[in-house]
C-alpha cells in the first residue's frame, strides 16, 4: 500500500449523489494478516441510510454516523403503553417518528444469522423481483435495480441500488435520502521511516464535506499494556443441598481475590486512515415508474418522406392518423430481449409482445420494412420508444398491405404465416403419425413461443443468417426425429446406417415411390446441406442447397428467409400427404 491508498483522496472526491449505485445499508470487511502483526492490512466500509419527507429536513440534519450509521438497527418495536413502530419508522425519541427505513435488519438468533430486508414497499412500487441476490424489473428489460452482496457464509455485506429508480421512488414518496458513512484503511508496518508512510504525520482534517483522521500509533500502545482482574464469589451457599437458597449479600459471606500485570512485545507502527462523511440524496421531483409522471425525455420519430420528424408526445394519440416505418432488423433487436415474444395474425402481420404489457401490431410492407400506427409506438414505455427510433427510417414502400387493411377497412386479411403454418404441420404430422403408428415421430417436444423467436424471416439479414435460419429449421424437425422408431417401420436393408431425414423419406417411398419421396424432400435436403454450409460458408455446394431449398438468391435476403420456412413446411405437409392419403387444409 502507499500514501494514496490510506490518505483516500480519491475515495474521498467521490459522492453518491451523482453514482450509479448507492449503497442503503453495507459493512463490508477485508483484511489480511493478523491486526497484532506487522504487514496486516485492512479496509472497511460501512453505511447506513434514512429517508426523510421535507417537513422533518431540519432535524434530520442532526442526524449522522452515530444515530443513522451502520449501528442503527432498523426493528419494530411495541411500547408498554400500547404504541406500536413499525419497522420501517426512524425514530428520533420514542414515539417520534420522522424518517423511513429503506432497509430492515431481520437476527434470527436461534437458527443463526443475521437478515437485511429491501423495504417490500420500494419492491412492489417499483414492480421488482428477486432473481438470486439481484432485485429485476421485469417492465425494462430485467434491469438490475437493486442487489445484495454476502461474505462466502452469507452473511450480508451491502444492499445498493440504481440511483435512476431510487430517485423515482423518493420523488413518489415526497422523500430525500441521507446517507452515513465511514472508510477505514488500516497497515501495519515495521517502522514509519523504512515504509511507504514516510514523511506522514497524524492529522484530522475537514475534506470534501466530511471529516478525515490519519492515527499513527505504536502497536504496542494499542495491543499492550496494563491489565488487572477482580474476581468474587459466595461463601455462604451449601452445595450439597437440595435445593439453595441464597441470602443478602455481606461482607462475611463474600470473598474476593485481584491480580494485575503488563502485556508488551507487540512490535510496529499502525497507519490508520479514516474518512466520515453524512451526504443527502434528493429527488428531481420526477416518477415515471411509481407516480406514472409525463416522461419529457421521449424520442421524435419521422413521419414524412422529407424526413420531417414529431415529437412522441404528438403522436401519443389514438386519432392521430399516422404510421411510423422501421427498418425490419427492429424485430430480431426486440426479441433479443429477455421477456419479448413474437405473434403472427396473417402472411404479413403480426405483434410483439414486450415485458411491459403492450402488444405493438405491426405489418411488412414490400420494402421489407415494418410499419406501425404511430400512436401504438408513442403509448410505449420510453426506454422501449428509444429502441424503436433507433431503426425509424423514412417512409417508403407505403404501408403493409395487410396491416392497412385489418386498421382501416376492419377486413384481416385470411391468410397465414409461414411460420405458423410450419410450426402447424409439423404438429400435424406428429399427430398423424402417432394415430397411425402408435409411436412418437419425434424424441422431444419444442416450446412454441421460443421456435417462433428463432424461426422467423426477421432472422435472415445475409448469407451467414440465412444459413443459421436453416440450422434452427433443421434442429426442430429433422434432429428432433425418434430414429429408434423409423427404424422399426423402415424397410430399407441398410437403415441401420440411415440418419434421420432419410429414414424418414425411405418409409414415404413405401407409399408414394421413390421418385417422389425424393421430390418431397428436396426443400428439407436443401435446407439440411445449407445447414452444413453455415459451419463452411465458402462451400462451393451452398448454392446448389439454396436452389434445392427453393430459395432465389435474388430475392431480398428477408424473402428468402421466409422462402426457406414457407418451402420447409410445403415438404413437411407434403410428407402427411403421401404417407396418410388425407390432404388436409
Amino acid at each position: 500500500m502507499n500514501q494514496e491508498w490510506i490518505l483516500q483522496k480519491k475515495e474521498t472526491r467521490r459522492t453518491y449523489s451523482t453514482s450509479t449505485w448507492v449503497p442503503l445499508r453495507a459493512s463490508v470487511y477485508n483484511g489480511a494478516g493478523n491486526s497484532r502483526n506487522v504487514e496486516y492490512t485492512s479496509e472497511y466500509f460501512g453505511c447506513g441510510s434514512v429517508a426523510f419527507p421535507p417537513q422533518h429536513r431540519e432535524i434530520a440534519e442532526k442526524a449522522s454516523w452515530s444515530s443513522i450509521g451502520i449501528s442503527s438497527t432498523p426493528q419494530p418495536y411495541a411500547y408498554e403503553d400500547g404504541c406500536y413502530s413499525t419497522i420501517e419508522q426512524y425514530e428520533w425519541n420514542d414515539k417520534e417518528p420522522i424518517g423511513v427505513h429503506l432497509v430492515f435488519e431481520h437476527p434470527q438468533p436461534v437458527v443463526g444469522g443475521n437478515l437485511w430486508i429491501l423495504n417490500p414497499d420500494l419492491i412492489v412500487a417499483l414492480r421488482l423481483i428477486k432473481e438470486g441476490n439481484n432485485w429485476v424489473r421485469p417492465e425494462e428489460n430485467f434491469v438490475i435495480v437493486a442487489r445484495e452482496v454476502f461474505d462466502d457464509e452469507r452473511n450480508p455485506h451491502k444492499i445498493e441500488i440504481k440511483r435512476e429508480f431510487l430517485l423515482d421512488y423518493l420523488a413518489a414518496r415526497n422523500l430525500s435520502l441521507k446517507l452515513s458513512y465511514y472508510r477505514q484503511r488500516v497497515e501495519n508496518v515495521e517502522t514509519l521511516e523504512n515504509s511507504e508512510y514516510a514523511g506522514l504525520e497524524k492529522h484530522e482534517e475537514e475534506r470534501d464535506g466530511g471529516q478525515y483522521k490519519l492515527l499513527i500509533r505504536e502497536l504496542n500502545d494499542i495491543f499492550g499494556g496494563k491489565w488487572s482482574l477482580f474476581r468474587t464469589w459466595r461463601t455462604d451457599v451449601d452445595e450439597e443441598e437440595d435445593a439453595p437458597v441464597m441470602g443478602p449479600e455481606r461482607d462475611d459471606n463474600t470473598d474476593y481475590e485481584t491480580s494485575e500485570g503488563t502485556i508488551n512485545g507487540y512490535h510496529g507502527i499502525r497507519v490508520e486512515g479514516e474518512f466520515w462523511r453524512d451526504e443527502w440524496i434528493d429527488h428531481n421531483g420526477l416518477s415515471k415508474r411509481v407516480r406514472q409522471d409525463v416522461d419529457e425525455n421521449l424520442p421524435r420519430f419521422i413521419v414524412e418522406t422529407d424526413s420531417t420528424r414529431m415529437e412522441s408526445s404528438e403522436l401519443n394519440d389514438e386519432d392521430v392518423g399516422r404510421w411510423l416505418w422501421f427498418r425490419s432488423n427492429i424485430i430480431n433487436e426486440l426479441l433479443g430481449l429477455r421477456g419479448f415474444s413474437l405473434e403472427w395474425y396473417t402472411a404479413e402481420t403480426g405483434a410483439i409482445h414486450s415485458t411491459s404489457g403492450h402488444r405493438t401490431h405491426f405489418g411488412v410492407n414490400s420494402a421489407d420494412l415494418i410499419t406501425v400506427y404511430a400512436y401504438d409506438i408513442a403509448r410505449l414505455p420510453s426506454w422501449e420508444q428509444h429502441l424503436w427510433a433507433g431503426q425509424n427510417v423514412v417512409p417508403e414502400g407505403k404501408i403493409s398491405s395487410e396491416l392497412f387493411d385489418s386498421q382501416t377497412k376492419a377486413q384481416p386479411a385470411a391468410t397465414h404465416a409461414v411460420e405458423e403454418m410450419l410450426l402447424g404441420v409439423i404438429n400435424m404430422l406428429e399427430k398423424s403419425f402417432k394415430q397411425r403408428f402408435k409411436a412418437p415421430l419425434f424424441s422431444h417436444d419444442f416450446d412454441h413461443t421460443d421456435a417462433l423467436n428463432k424461426i422467423n424471416r426477421f432472422q435472415s439479414k445475409d448469407r451467414a443468417s440465412l444459413l443459421r435460419l436453416a440450422k434452427e429449421i433443421i434442429r426442430i424437425f429433422s434432429d428432433r426425429l425418434n430414429v429408434k422408431e423409423l427404424r422399426k417401420l423402415s424397410k430399407h436393408r441398410e437403415k441401420d446406417k440411415l440418419g434421420s431425414n432419410k429414414l424418414l423419406q425411405e418409409i414415404l417411398s413405401q407409399k408414394v415411390g421413390s421418385e417422389e419421396a425424393h421430390k418431397i424432400f428436396g426443400a428439407i435436403v436443401g435446407a439440411y446441406d445449407m445447414r452444413l454450409g453455415d459451419a463452411h460458408p465458402t462451400s462451393s455446394k451452398i448454392d446448389q442447397a439454396l436452389t434445392l431449398a427453393g430459395i432465389n438468391s435474388e430475392a431480398s435476403y428477408l424473402k428468402q428467409g421466409e422462402a426457406l420456412i414457407n418451402n420447409f413446411g410445403y415438404s413437411i405437409w407434403s410428407i402427411h400427404n403421401g404417407l396418410f392419403n388425407t390432404p388436409e387444409k
